[in-house]
């Protein structure tokens, strides 16, 4: 008997570890996202105030708090702090925040360039 319990506590942690690598083997360095643009004023989902600098993503491809470049995205191209998630924002999409609907019109929907200079620590995560 001791031995079906030690077998199915391993099955169990086993599990657990496959999924926790699950979650993040899909995490990137550099890739062609597709972007858009959100105006939403008030708290992001890390807690920061929405502003210039701030992107909504995937938290299971970059992590809130990641620090990233983003390229040929215009005006828009430039080092972007991951603060935010959006319940349409899955897989390789980010949400460039820009601080008028217009604009955020004007912008559209873009692929561009993403590179990850930093990654959050596991404090952070």
């Amino acid at each position: 008997m001791a031995k079906k319990q030690i077998l199915a506590a391993f099955c169990l942690a086993l599990m657990f570890l496959l999924s926790v690598e699950a979650r993040h083997r899909h995490a990137v360095k550099n890739a062609t996202f597709v972007a858009t643009a959100f105006a939403k004023k008030g708290t992001t989902g890390s807690g920061l105030r929405a502003q210039k600098g701030i992107v909504a993503a995937d938290p299971d491809i970059l992590p809130m708090g990641t620090v990233i470049s983003v390229r040929n995205a215009g005006e828009y191209s430039g080092t972007y702090l991951v603060a935010d998630t959006g319940s349409k924002i899955r897989g390789l999409r980010i949400d460039i925040f820009i601080p008028s609907r217009y604009l955020c019109r004007k912008f559209g929907r873009k692929r561009v360039q993403v590179a990850v200079i930093e990654r959050p620590t596991i404090a952070s995560r």
